[in-house]
Parts: C-alpha cells; sequence; structure tokens
C-alpha cells in the first residue's frame, strides 16, 4: 500500500520550469508574459505535468543566486543588462535541465564569434571580410577605400556591400551603393515606428570609427527569411519584406510586423538543426538570406519565438514538452495525445477570401480559368534627348589627362566615367574655355567652332552640379603622336599631340518618366491581376507570385524599371535601393542592335532612296492586298518636298535658342574665374519626383539643362540634317528631330519657340478632319526597322532572338508548374480518406509530384531547362507553407516577368509577333495579329515611352491536362503617342500644345472631363498611361501550343542557353544576370483591411 502510495506522488508531482529572463522580454504591457511566451507556457501547462515559476528583475538582478527558485528546467536567454555570468552560476549550482545554454550565448554578441562558429560547422555565410580597429579611425595598412569598392587583406568587396559592426547588440547596419546606380548609402536599424531602413544618398564613405565586417549585398529580391527553430528537429520559417527595399514595415491591425511562413528545402532545414547544434541553442531564431539558388546564414539571433501562429505555439509546445520529459522524467510517455488539450478553446483565424480570377480584357472564358502567367515588354519612360559632342584636341592638359588614366600610353584610348576623372577634365577644361564671346574678328571659323564645343564640353560637365556614370561619358583617342627625349636624356618617347575627344550626354529619365513609369506600375498592380482590389499584394505577399524584373544596361531603362516596381510593389522611397534589391540587368537579352547591322543599313539605304528620289514604293498599275506590305509603307508622298520644309524650321528654332543662350553666355562672361558649381549630387541624376517650378517661373529650360546645351542640340540637328556643303539630307536624322521636338514641347513650352508645332507637324501626323497624311518620322521610325514586313520580320528576330527565347521559357515553365500543382492537387484529394503523419504531410507539399510523361513529351520545346531560375529544383524552393499559413489557396501561384527595354526591342518584338506566318515554315498559319489590330499597328507608328506589349497565359482547370486548350494565350498591346492625346479632343478646337496640357487650354464645353486630364498633364509635363489593346479577335483562342509553334523558328532554342551553375559570391550588381535565383519579392499594400485580402 505505501508503495502505491509513493509512485502516486510521483506521478501526481509537476515538473517545475524556471523562467529566468528579464521581464521587458517577456512581459506585454500589464500581462506577467508577452503574447508568444504566455501562449506556449499556457499549453505546456495545459498537458498537468509542469509548473512555471517566473523569477522576476527584482530577484535575477538583487537576490543570490542561492536564493533563487530552484527548478528542474531552466528557460534563460541574455538581453541587455542581463547578468549572464550570474545565471551561469545558478546552473552551475542547481544543474537544471537548460533549454539554451549559457556558456555559447556570449558568442552571439560578436559578428566575428559568430561567423566563426558558423563556419566550422560548415554553413554557408556571405563572403566577408574583417576591419579590427583598436582605437577609433585607427589607420589600417590592410584596408582600402576607393569610390566603388573596399579592399581589406586584399579581398574587394565592390558595392553594393554591407557594413556591420563587430558588436551584435549594434543594429546600425550599412549598405552602400555603386555610383553607376546613383550612389549613396541606406542604414539599417531596429525598427521604429513603421521604419525600418534610411537612405542617405550623400553618403558615400564608410565608417571608420570602429570595427566592422563588410560582406558582399545578396540580392534576395526584396525578401528576408527569419528561421525559428524548437530543438535540432524542428524549424519554421516566414518571410517578410527585407528593410533594403524601401524600410517600410507593414503591420497588422494589431501592430505586428506581418509575416508570412514559407517551406523550407531540405538544405535549409539541415542548417537549421545545425544552427541549433553549433550554439547549443534549442530555442533559436537567425537570418537566412536567399540568393541565386543558395541560402546563406548572415545572422543568429538567439532565443526567439513566432508571433501570431497558433499552430505554432501548438508545436513548440509539444517540441519543449518532449525535451522536459526526455530530460526530467523519461518514464512518462511523450507522444503527442490525440486531441490537444487547449485545441478546444482555439479561436478559429480569418482566412482569405479570393474570387477566382477571369480573363479580364479579352473576356472571360468560364469561371474556372486562371491567370497563371503575365509576361511585359515595356520600353523605357521620358527621357532627356541623347547627344554627343565631337571635337579634336591638342590643348596640354587635356593630352596630359589622357595619359594619366591610360597608364601613359601614348596609343591608348581613355575612358572617364567616374566622378573623380569628371571633375579633373572639369577642371582642366574650365581653364581652357575662353572667358569672353566666341566670334571675334580674329578667330576662324574652326577656332569659334573648337570654343563653341568647349564650352559645350564645360556645360555638360556642370550640368545639375553632379557627376553620373550612367548618363555621362567621355572618350579621348590620339589621332597623332610625335617623338620626344625622355625626360632623364636617354633616348626618345612617343607622345600624343592630337586626340579625339567623344562626350555622350542626356538619355536621361525625366520626373515625367519616372512619375509615368510609377503610374504604370499601379495601373498594372490594379488591372493586370484579375481578382480583388489588392489581390496582386496578397498573391506576392504569400510566395505565391513570382515576379523578376530585366532591365537592359541603359540608366535610363534601369530606372524606369524601378520605377515601375517602385508603383507595382506599393513601395516607398528613392529609386537606388529598390533598383538594386529587385531590378537584373542582362544586356545581352535587351540591348544591342550588333546582330541585324547590315540589314538595317539596307533598309535605311533603300529609305533614304526613296524619300529624297520621292520614287513611289508601289507602282500606280498595282494593288496590294494590304496598305502595309509595300516598301516604305506609311512615308508620306511628298517626303521630299518636306525635307527643307523641316529644315527651314529647324533654322528658325536654333535661331530662337541661340539669342537665349547668348544673354546666358554674356552673365557667365561676368562671372569670377573662382566660382565653382556646387558639390556634385549624384542622387538627382536618378530623376526628380517632381518639376523644378522655380527654374520654369525664371524662364529657364526644364530640368538641368541650359540654354548653352539646348543651342548646341538644336544647332547639331540642323548642322546633321542637311549638310549644305554637300546639299545632302541625312534622314538617320529625322528621329532625332522628332525627339527634341517633342521633348521641347512636352517640357519647354513656356519658352514660348515659335515654330516648334509646325516642326511636329513635318516629323509626325497631322489630323485634318478626315484626311490623314504621313509625316516624315512616322514614316522613318518604323521603316528603319525594316522596310518591308519580311525584312522587319528577319531583323525583328535577329534583335529580340534571345528575348522570344526567354519569353517561351517563362511560358514553358509556367505550363510545367501548373501541371505539377495540377496533379498534386488531384493526388491530395483521392487521398485526402487517408490519415497520414504530419512530417508526411509536410513533405507531400514541399515538393511536386513527378511531371507528366505524356505531357512533357509533347513539349514542343527542347527538355533542357532554358531558365536558370526556372529549374525543377530551385522552383519547388519558396512556396508558401499552407500548414501555417492564413490562406484559403494556397495552390494558386502565378509567374511574372518584367523585360525592360528601348524602342528597338519593342518594334523587333512586335514585327515578330505580327509577321511570323511569313516564314516560308509558316505560311498556311494565320498572324498571331487579327487583322483589324494589322491595321491599327500600321496607323500607329511609332512606340512612345512606357508603351508595352502583354502576353497572359491562362489556364482552364476544367480541361484534360492532355488538351491543348488547357492553356491560352492573350495577346495586348498598349501605346503612349500623341494621337492618343489627340484623338480625346476636338482637332479644330485645339492646337497641339493644349492636347499636351503644356500651355492654356482652349476645350469646348463637353470636354470638361478632357479639361481636368489636360490640366494635370500641364502640371506634371507627362503623357497619360495607356491600358491595352487585344491584338486579337474578341472569342478567339490561341494556345500555348500554336504560340510556340509560331515563335520557335525565331527565337533562342534550349541548348543556346548557358545551362545552370552553381554560383560563386556575388561580385557586384551590374554583373551578368545577378538575380537569376532570386526569391520571390515581398511588396506591400500599405493600406491592406484588417481581413487580409
Amino acid at each position: 500500500m505505501a508503495e502505491e502510495m509513493v509512485e502516486e506522488e510521483v506521478v501526481m508531482t509537476k515538473i517545475t520550469i524556471g523562467v529566468c529572463v528579464m521581464e521587458k522580454k517577456v512581459k506585454c504591457g500589464s500581462e506577467v508574459f508577452s503574447a508568444p511566451m504566455e501562449q506556449i507556457l499556457q499549453r505546456l501547462q495545459a498537458f498537468g505535468e509542469f509548473e512555471v515559476i517566473h523569477f522576476g528583475d527584482k530577484v535575477i538582478l538583487e537576490e543570490p543566486i542561492e536564493r533563487w527558485p530552484v527548478c528542474d528546467c531552466l528557460i534563460a536567454f541574455h538581453s541587455s543588462g542581463y547578468p549572464l555570468e550570474k545565471a551561469e552560476a545558478y546552473a552551475a549550482l542547481r544543474k537544471p535541465f537548460l533549454v539554451n545554454e549559457l556558456e555559447p550565448q556570449h558568442l552571439l554578441h560578436d559578428r566575428r564569434k559568430v561567423y566563426e562558429r558558423l563556419e566550422m560547422f560548415g554553413i554557408h555565410v556571405p563572403r566577408y571580410a574583417l576591419v579590427n580597429r583598436e582605437v577609433p579611425y585607427q589607420e589600417l595598412d590592410y584596408f582600402i577605400e576607393e569610390e566603388d569598392f573596399v579592399e581589406v587583406h586584399g579581398m574587394r568587396f565592390w558595392k553594393p556591400f554591407v557594413e556591420k559592426p563587430i558588436d551584435g547588440d549594434d543594429h546600425s547596419i550599412m549598405i552602400y551603393y555603386p555610383s553607376s546606380a546613383g550612389g549613396g548609402m541606406k542604414e539599417l536599424f531596429r525598427k521604429v515606428g513603421n521604419r525600418s531602413s534610411e537612405f542617405h544618398p550623400e553618403v558615400r564613405r564608410v565608417r571608420r570609427e570602429g570595427s566592422y565586417i563588410y560582406e558582399e549585398f545578396m540580392p534576395t529580391g526584396g525578401t528576408d527569411v527569419k528561421v525559428y527553430t524548437v530543438g535540432p528537429e524542428y524549424a519554421h520559417a516566414e518571410a517578410r519584406k527585407s528593410p533594403v527595399v524601401d524600410g517600410v514595415v507593414l503591420r497588422n491591425p494589431d501592430g505586428k510586423e506581418v509575416r508570412y511562413p514559407v517551406l523550407l528545402t531540405p538544405a535549409e532545414k539541415q542548417m537549421a538543426r545545425e544552427v541549433c547544434i553549433a550554439f547549443r541553442q534549442s530555442v533559436c531564431g537567425f537570418d537566412l538570406l536567399r540568393c541565386e539558388g543558395r541560402s546563406y546564414v548572415c545572422d543568429v539571433n538567439g532565443w526567439s519565438f513566432v508571433k501570431n501562429s497558433h499552430k505554432y505555439y501548438d508545436d513548440a509546445a509539444c517540441v519543449l514538452r518532449k525535451m522536459f520529459l526526455d530530460a526530467k522524467a523519461p518514464h512518462l510517455s511523450s507522444a503527442i495525445p490525440p486531441t490537444l488539450p487547449w485545441k478546444v478553446n482555439e479561436p478559429v483565424q480569418p482566412t482569405e477570401g479570393l474570387t477566382r480570377q477571369g480573363s479580364g480584357i479579352i473576356g472571360t472564358f468560364g469561371q474556372s480559368e486562371e491567370l497563371r502567367c503575365v509576361i511585359a515588354v515595356i520600353r523605357h519612360g521620358d527621357r532627356t534627348p541623347k547627344q554627343k559632342v565631337k571635337l579634336k584636341v591638342t590643348e596640354e592638359k587635356l593630352l596630359n589627362l589622357m595619359l594619366k588614366y591610360n597608364g601613359g600610353r601614348p596609343r591608348a584610348e581613355t575612358k572617364l566615367k567616374t566622378a573623380v576623372q569628371l571633375q579633373d577634365l572639369l577642371d582642366a577644361t574650365r581653364m581652357l574655355v575662353p572667358r569672353t564671346r566666341p566670334g571675334r574678328e580674329s578667330d576662324s571659323e574652326a577656332e569659334v567652332e573648337h570654343a563653341e564645343k568647349l564650352r559645350q564640353v564645360k556645360a555638360v560637365l556642370e550640368e545639375g552640379g553632379h557627376f553620373s556614370g550612367i548618363y555621362r561619358k567621355v572618350q579621348l583617342k590620339p589621332l597623332k603622336w610625335i617623338k620626344v627625349a625622355k625626360s632623364n636624356g636617354e633616348g626618345e618617347e612617343e607622345r600624343p599631340v592630337e586626340a579625339l575627344m567623344v562626350l555622350k550626354y542626356g538619355g536621361v529619365l525625366t520626373h515625367a518618366g519616372r512619375k509615368q513609369a510609377e503610374e504604370l506600375g499601379r495601373y498594372f498592380r490594379n488591372n493586370m491581376y484579375p481578382g480583388e482590389g489588392t489581390g496582386l499584394l496578397r498573391l506576392h505577399s504569400t510566395y505565391r507570385h513570382d515576379l523578376k524584373i530585366y532591365s537592359s544596361d541603359e540608366g535610363r531603362v534601369q530606372m524606369s524599371a524601378a520605377a515601375f516596381a517602385k508603383g507595382l510593389l506599393d513601395l516607398e522611397g528613392q529609386l537606388t535601393p529598390i533598383l538594386v534589391s529587385l531590378v537584373s540587368k542582362d544586356s545581352s537579352m535587351l540591348d544591342g542592335l550588333d546582330n541585324a547591322s547590315i540589314e538595317m543599313e539596307e533598309a535605311k539605304a533603300r529609305l533614304n532612296e526613296i524619300i529624297t528620289s520621292s520614287s513611289k514604293a508601289v507602282h500606280n498599275n498595282e494593288s496590294p492586298e494590304f496598305s502595309w506590305m509595300v516598301d516604305g509603307a506609311g512615308l508620306p508622298p511628298n517626303a521630299s518636298e518636306l525635307l527643307p520644309k523641316l529644315i527651314s524650321l529647324i533654322k528658325k528654332v536654333t535661331e530662337q535658342v541661340r539669342l537665349l543662350a547668348k544673354d546666358e553666355n554674356e552673365k557667365l562672361t561676368e562671372t569670377s574665374l573662382d566660382d565653382v558649381i556646387p558639390p556634385y549630387d549624384q542622387a538627382k541624376a536618378l530623376g526628380k519626383t517632381n518639376i523644378d517650378v522655380d527654374r520654369i517661373a525664371a524662364g529657364l529650360p526644364c530640368g538641368s539643362e541650359g540654354f548653352l546645351l539646348m543651342y548646341a542640340r538644336w544647332k547639331k540637328l540642323e548642322r546633321d540634317l542637311y549638310n549644305e556643303r554637300k546639299e545632302r539630307f541625312d534622314i538617320t536624322q529625322i528621329p532625332d528631330v522628332y525627339d527634341s521636338c517633342k521633348y521641347d514641347l512636352l517640357h519647354n513650352a513656356h519658352l514660348n519657340l515659335e515654330g516648334l508645332d509646325e516642326l511636329l507637324k513635318c516629323s509626325v501626323f497631322w489630323l485634318n478632319h478626315l484626311e490623314r497624311n504621313f509625316a516624315l518620322a512616322d514614316g522613318v521610325i518604323p521603316n528603319e526597322y525594316g522596310i518591308n514586313p519580311k525584312q522587319k520580320l528577319k531583323i525583328g528576330s535577329k534583335i529580340a532572338r534571345r528575348l522570344l527565347g526567354k519569353i517561351l521559357i517563362d511560358l514553358r515553365n509556367t505550363r510545367e508548374e501548373a501541371i505539377s500543382v495540377a496533379e498534386l492537387k488531384s493526388n491530395q484529394d483521392h487521398d485526402s480518406s487517408s490519415t497520414k503523419t504530419e512530417k508526411e504531410d509536410t513533405e507531400a507539399k514541399s515538393k511536386l509530384v513527378n511531371k507528366n510523361d505524356e505531357i512533357r513529351k509533347s513539349n514542343t520545346l527542347n527538355d533542357i531547362s532554358m531558365d536558370q531560375d526556372d529549374d525543377d529544383d530551385k522552383e519547388t524552393k519558396y512556396r508558401l507553407d499552407p500548414k501555417y499559413a492564413n490562406v484559403k489557396t494556397p495552390e494558386r501561384h502565378v509567374r511574372t516577368r518584367l523585360y525592360f527595354t528601348s524602342e528597338s526591342h519593342i518594334h523587333s518584338l512586335m514585327n515578330v509577333l505580327r509577321y511570323c506566318n511569313l516564314d516560308e515554315s509558316l505560311q498556311e498559319e494565320e498572324s498571331l495579329v487579327c487583322y483589324n489590330a494589322l491595321e491599327r499597328l500600321y496607323r500607329t507608328k511609332e512606340l512612345d515611352y512606357m508603351s508595352y506589349i502583354v502576353l497572359r497565359m491562362f489556364e482552364n482547370t476544367e480541361v484534360a491536362l492532355e488538351d491543348p486548350k488547357r492553356f491560352r494565350i492573350e495577346l495586348t498591346l498598349a501605346v503612349v503617342l500623341i494621337y492618343h492625346l489627340w484623338s480625346k479632343f476636338n482637332p479644330t478646337s485645339i492646337r497641339f500644345q493644349d492636347a499636351y496640357g503644356v500651355t492654356g487650354l482652349k476645350l469646348p464645353v463637353k470636354q470638361e472631363k478632357n479639361d481636368s486630364e489636360a490640366a494635370s498633364l500641364h502640371q506634371e509635363h507627362t503623357l497619360p498611361i495607356m491600358g491595352p489593346e487585344r491584338l486579337q479577335e474578341i472569342g478567339s483562342y490561341l494556345t500555348l501550343e500554336k504560340m510556340e509553334m509560331m515563335i520557335r523558328p525565331f527565337a533562342m532554342p534550349a541548348e543556346d542557353f548557358p545551362p545552370p551553375t552553381t554560383p560563386a559570391g556575388f561580385s557586384g550588381y551590374f554583373s551578368k544576370s545577378v538575380l537569376e535565383r532570386l526569391v520571390n519579392l515581398w511588396p506591400f499594400h500599405k493600406h491592406a483591411n484588417s481581413n487580409g485580402k
């Protein structure tokens, strides 16, 4: 009987859990414990096996350890003010079971030791180097800082790079950006209100007051992953918006930062286990960076709990219970009971309510149709005209400068791009530019022209008070040499005596271009993704939106992409961090015309022949079936008569600007030689948000262009368009004339230059009631990419070959994934009646099932995965975890690929889409573009700034997987063009400037709505964003199979794409295909309602 009583007493004795933690780390307002701690401890107590003892600050700080409560298990972790050594002494005295061991917690306060321990256990960390200073500002032999990199012990870190204090409790982390992206620094810090970072465009030098870790910036697509372990066998991961992007923290109605659970890969689960073991911390949080197909640990935080996840609280309580029982009561069963004690009272979490997605523009094909893929090819935003200055220089200062930067080689050319190099050139040019007006009687014509060009170079370098490698670069090429005696008298050496200086500038994204790109991003967010209002952001933030943004090498294109991303993802702040974090540069796909240069020269030669000789493209007795099939289609019949009028109007405008520049120059000659421009600010080169009202009010040109540069721009057009000595026109200059004319009408209408509107009439089409005559630019621009449809197809396929191949890759991989998801869902439905263990359930959801062999065989593309970021192994990595997510449809997934490029690639892609059926192998097929759209494209001519082509792919989930109609392609085109503006108004009652919104408006009463729109344009100098128009007949059905068949002959094949490789360290964001393996990006909607839709 006595033995039974003792046994019962053993069973009834509860295991005591001591919580020896500073109150500020566990308290929540007046509550004893914070929400996560309380939730987990309550669940532990609900088992009836545990008693919780809270030590409290008074005991921890003031009482000797001998008087601390005695406990079986101890929860203790360090925080500010915590006596860790005292806790270690208590543990040595009482020997409780430690959830997190105490001695290794010292490591967590030194980032150097954290990285050392991680490397010891073979856990990947970013490439890094240590700078240790014994005293502030100590000069170190092994540390070198240059404009765009730092070098530590011979290891070079190109910007962007990260600078971390070695003190783990110092959260002031800096990211420094390259000058080519605008420069500046972003400071990351602990969340304050709704901010977690701040961008400082003026800061370019690293800190020197302490010891730091320098490491490569990992482009993670704007998403950070936080991993929480509870013992080595359990890990939960959540993704959040990275503070790197815009520093805005999204919070839920309870004020907590919004995060979404994601699945870990097997490799990441092993990393979590090793982190847990390496630091001997059972409950441990650490930061994971996913970059280019690999994962890296960049910080280990120690004790951390997940917030606001009831499923996690259940798991954590069960895992901790097993730990405690195994350590202190191994005779008791730690098996999880069928019904958890607290389950009855657990509140039901709200679920996401999203409607099914229809097709939007074309019309609905049934409620079973889901959007699967959005591919857009977009032209960059409004820019300043591109310019070039060429002059031969013999001045010793300039020749010495060339030798300084080419290593002293007399026959080697030099490129000047950095701020330091351009400042040296500016200093030399200032000393050479004459201080009086050119044009003295003693000057020859050549001397006057040389002085003008030097003045232009000086003005360009001083423009805006800043330098930018993206927008200005100078080449110095030696032309003549002489032999001179060496300075030491031993022999002779060559020395240049004449060089060609080529200065390229302009092409800058304007304030209007930035606004236009942001607005288009917002338009996409609200219109391209059917569903409820914030459906895209909800998809995106829950890892169900796979977004990648690609850009060409040009600065204006990159900045357009960044501004678009800002609008699409509802981001805040400046563009530099967004550009570096979210935009991948791929010049091989989106830059260059080299592959089609010969064909384009042939087209221009034929075009010049047609225009200058007034020869007819089609003989009178010929009647082509379609008007766009003839050579030179769209050229005005009186083209040769318009050329003299064009040059006359240019001279009229140039003379007006010359007088304005003369006044400006006279004012400049009165300034002192000691005058200097303000310190340069590269961040301004990225395009202002608003118009400089003060400059316009003062009668100056919009932006940073002065009258001298404006005059140089128009004078160059005058000289280049018509060679008076040879009496010859150069028709390739017509697009540049239109470019300058349009720019000044949009941005400089306040200067009231006479003849600009007439010049536009010569450059582009003119609407006069029902009669329409096409003008020069309308005919020249589209015909530069092919004089007839067959040549357009040939040129287009050469320029856009790689882009077309990538588009087919995107569509193919989307189909493969959609089929896999459908099969997975089918298998899950089939097995829904059978019981699975939690582990089996997790694994089933964390990997895709085998592909359908029949569909794979019918695939019209090569089996080689052509997209490095989309191979099967990578695509399964980054997914929402449906077990923990508060989401109704976790299987929904949309792929978005955005390609930002220039006019040439837009024209080329469009030409292939509409004329692909002219290829010999496809002559029996109809065009992908319907007749009405072909006619509309023929009339459209120019694809202006922010014009875009969109391909959307839909999946009909009610059609069999092997049915070609399972996947449908929708083609649309949006053109931002003058006639869109023009057609809004009555051409008989409004002048061009009024339609553009840049002068006083004279609108009929019935145009009140347009009046408001034009007034807005007047304030912003922007063109409106246009919605896309269909390229197919309503109700038509273009299958993916047909699309592949029509495009494949012109696309780069799979085997020509480089195979996926395991990347080495990231060597700078301008390296090739930087974002090839990024995780799905993380946007935030700051006005999301409380139900999470």
